[in-house]
């Protein structure tokens, strides 16, 4: 039987939960994209992307990777100054749903997701299956983020609304 505390602090364990995901995404994605300006891992995965192979032909390796490795250190700084900018935070969280819609497409495209099939069904491999699986929970993250987001710019405006009027 579950104690009559943890019912009680539910609050605190889903605002731990918000906290952790977005700056846990923060980390994920500053690192990532610190690390396009040392490795890009993703090569590959765009090379054989129906929805981003065309980025070749306008920018180099190199190039692709310092512009995705910078987009996803603006995300991670954006979602970061949730609690000051709500409003940027929101575009951060756009940002990277966007950058995890691309990398979960990688999943559908990529040779070599499915390792093997174990009595009919597909075994992801480590690299790149296992990879990519987790930017479904990074995506839902950040969907997550947008709506606390939004939500924050609405009880902001909805306060600035009430003290406008009282004031009057």
């Amino acid at each position: 039987m579950i104690d009559e505390h943890l019912y009680r602090g539910s609050d605190n364990f889903a605002q731990a939960g918000r906290t952790i995901s977005r700056y846990g995404l923060v980390v994920v994605l500053a690192w990532i994209g610190a690390g396009k300006f040392v490795k890009m891992e993703s090569r590959v995965l765009i090379q054989h992307s129906p929805l981003m192979s065309w980025l070749y032909d306008v920018l180099s390796f190199d190039a692709l990777a310092a512009a995705l490795g910078t987009t996803e250190i603006v995300a991670a700084v954006l979602l970061a100054v949730h609690p000051l900018w709500p409003r940027l935070s929101a575009l951060g969280s756009v940002v990277a749903i966007v950058l995890f819609l691309g990398t979960v497409s990688f999943l559908f495209t990529s040779p070599g997701v499915i390792a093997m099939y174990a009595h009919g069904f597909p075994v992801l491999s480590a690299q790149p299956g296992q990879f990519l699986l987790k930017d479904l929970v990074l995506l839902g993250v950040s969907f997550a983020t947008l709506g606390e987001s939004l939500k924050a710019v609405q009880s902001r405006a909805s306060a600035q609304r009430h003290h406008e009027q009282a004031c009057v």
